[in-house]
């Protein structure tokens, strides 16, 4: 028998405890297949392992690494265009223009415009680039916070654009033009002087046509008449009065 320090595994005290040495003699072929039994009962009555979350993934090292490199990539270009390198500007547009046409396409849903403002996007970029500070930021959240803003500005304009033209539009409107309803409003009214011409005296209706619709002068009308200007401008007076209490028109005062 000898002495040997174990851990009591009910409460993970050190204890001394007494061995007794066990004889491989005495162990039995059916003691063996027993205790093997035994184990393989105890691994089916194991839990088995949890399965892998999807929602939380282990990061891969590689993709990290490239992410990293590209970053720095973009940097250095970005910084050798704020130096004005147009072969640095060249590789900068072929790496990131496919991402910030994205950007731009998600804010005006219109392909047209989307590559306008792209373009006014990297020109933007290429007389910015110097003031790029990397401490404030990777150089692509750089150029994406450009672009979101570019095509913000333009949303703003365009509607400001349909905004004036709608204003122009119903201040300028006019209703259309009814030429048929102008004809016979023009023809009752002719047929309407016509029948008051009728009310007059002969001469009045004479004196009335001559200078209205001959359009003759007062002096031109007596000389035809043979009276006198005051007889002329009496009659067509007195002619006027009918011909407009007859039409339904208020006298001046």
């Amino acid at each position: 028998m000898s002495t040997t320090l174990m851990i009591d595994e009910r409460d993970h005290d050190l204890c001394l405890r007494e061995v007794h040495p066990v004889s491989t003699d005495n162990w039995d072929h059916g003691a063996r297949t027993d205790a093997g039994r035994h184990r393989a009962d105890e691994r089916a009555a194991a839990p088995a392992a949890a399965p892998a979350d999807p929602t939380c993934p282990v990061p891969d090292t590689g993709l990290a690494a490239q992410r990293s490199a590209e970053t720095d990539q973009l940097r250095t270009l970005l910084l050798a265009t704020g130096r004005s390198d147009r072969t640095a500007f060249s590789q900068l547009y072929d790496l990131t223009s496919a991402r910030v046409y994205g950007m731009v396409l998600r804010v005006l849903r219109d392909p047209g415009f989307s590559e306008e403002t792209t373009q006014e996007v990297f020109l933007q970029i290429w007389k910015t680039a110097e003031r790029y500070d990397p401490a404030q930021g990777s150089p692509l959240a750089w150029m994406m916070t450009l672009a979101h803003r570019r095509a913000v500005d333009r949303v703003r304009s365009e509607q400001s654009g349909t905004d004036r033209e709608a204003l122009y539009g119903s201040s300028t409107h006019s209703p259309a033009h009814d030429e048929v309803l102008e004809s016979v409003t023009q023809t009752l009214e002719s047929e309407a002087v016509v029948r008051c011409l009728d009310t007059l005296t002969s001469t009045q209706r004479e004196s009335v046509q001559m200078a209205y619709y001959s359009g003759w002068t007062y002096r031109e009308v007596a000389e035809r008449l043979g009276v006198a200007v005051p007889t002329v401008k009496s009659r067509i007076r007195d002619g006027l009065i009918k011909l407009k209490t007859c039409l339904g028109v208020n006298r001046d005062d």
